[in-house]
């Protein structure tokens, strides 16, 4: 298996197991916002976000995510086009009670909209080290060559 491939399969375990992100559009001057990830396995080119019809991400178009995994061990910067997804289908498959208490109106709520980011490319970066690196670290020794092969751009 190659570096690539790990590091693109480590990626989607990591998200999996904390789907939060900043996201923000490329076109405006505001800041990205936290968002959770719907994840689908099936899907491995996408993923979605519940919002309102009236947050700043709305307009959709191209944006940039970005991702830390919980033990700090894995960082993505991930480029993508965010677009209004209408599928009922896919919409209700995400639904969940945590998603519900975000939305007075629960499913039906009027200003509820559902992002699709389409995946591009990726910026990823492993963190994780060896004990002998741990131990490089601690003591001011140089881990560059550790951390070779933990680097990769990729097309999600």
């Amino acid at each position: 298996m190659s570096n690539e491939t790990d590091i693109r399969e480590r990626f989607w375990t990591e998200l999996s197991s904390s789907p939060f992100l900043m996201v923000g559009l490329h076109h405006g001057a505001e800041h990205s916002l936290p968002m959770t990830a719907q994840l689908d396995p099936k899907a491995n080119h996408c993923f979605w976000f519940y919002t309102t019809k009236d947050n700043r991400l709305a307009p959709g178009g191209p944006a940039m995510a970005q991702y830390m995994a919980k033990d700090h061990y894995l960082f993505a910067c991930i480029e993508g086009t965010l677009a209004p997804e209408h599928d009922p289908a896919v919409i209700d498959r995400h639904w969940s009670k945590e998603v519900e208490s975000w939305y007075p109106g629960g499913r039906n709520d009027p200003n509820l909209l559902m992002l699709r980011f389409d995946l591009g490319t990726a910026e990823i970066w492993r963190a994780d080290m060896s004990i002998g690196g741990v131990f490089k670290k601690l003591f001011g020794g140089d881990v560059r060559e550790e951390m070779k092969g933990k680097h990769a751009e990729v097309a999600l």
